[in-house]
């Protein structure tokens, strides 16, 4: 079954780390990767642009609106994704707990229909 692990976090403490801390984070996620399609687990992810340049796209009364910045004002953003191939939601939890930004923010899993 496919699970898409949903990457949250705080971008105000991701901006704040230094470039060293960041690169530590990125070649955490590389490892996990590579080691994911290694596994035949890994289907596709990616990183996302910051928050602010979003737009969101809601149609009330027939009318399209559209508005910068995500819908929803919180304290973690989604920042990423992971596109998971697992036997359990289980083993797509464990993976999502290996996850580097779930120390400093969540990772959400959800089956896809």
């Amino acid at each position: 079954m496919k699970y898409m692990l949903l990457i949250y976090h705080d971008e105000q403490q991701f901006i704040g780390l230094t470039e060293d801390e960041r690169q530590e984070i990125y070649k955490e996620y590389r490892a996990l990767r590579e080691e994911l399609t290694n596994n035949g687990k890994f289907v596709t992810g990616s990183q996302l642009q910051a928050a602010s340049s979003a737009r969101t796209i809601t149609l009330r009364n027939g009318k399209q609106m559209a508005t910068d910045g995500p819908f929803a004002e919180t304290k973690e953003q989604l920042g990423g994704y992971f596109l998971v191939e697992t036997e359990t939601i289980r083993e797509a939890e464990e993976i999502a707990a290996r996850i580097p930004s779930a120390r400093m923010g969540s990772v959400e899993v959800r089956a896809l229909v």
